[in-house]
C-alpha cells in the first residue's frame, strides 16, 4: 500500500487555527481536533507587518 492510501486509512487529527467556533464544530462531530489560538501579526495591519518584518531582518 502506498503512503497516500495509508493516509486515508488512518485516523487524522484536525488542527484549527484561529476561530474557535470551527474547533467546536469539529468536536461536535466527534472528530479529533486541536485548537491553536492564532491571530495575524500586528492585527493584520499590512503597514505594521511590513515594519515588523524590517525590524526582524
Amino acid at each position: 500500500m502506498n503512503e497516500i492510501n495509508q493516509l486515508f486509512d488512518s485516523k487524522l487529527i484536525c488542527v484549527n487555527l484561529g476561530l474557535e467556533r470551527f474547533f467546536e464544530a469539529m468536536c461536535d462531530q466527534n472528530l479529533r481536533a486541536a485548537h491553536v489560538d492564532w491571530k495575524p501579526p500586528a492585527g493584520g495591519d499590512v503597514r505594521l507587518m511590513e515594519i515588523l518584518r524590517k525590524l526582524n531582518s
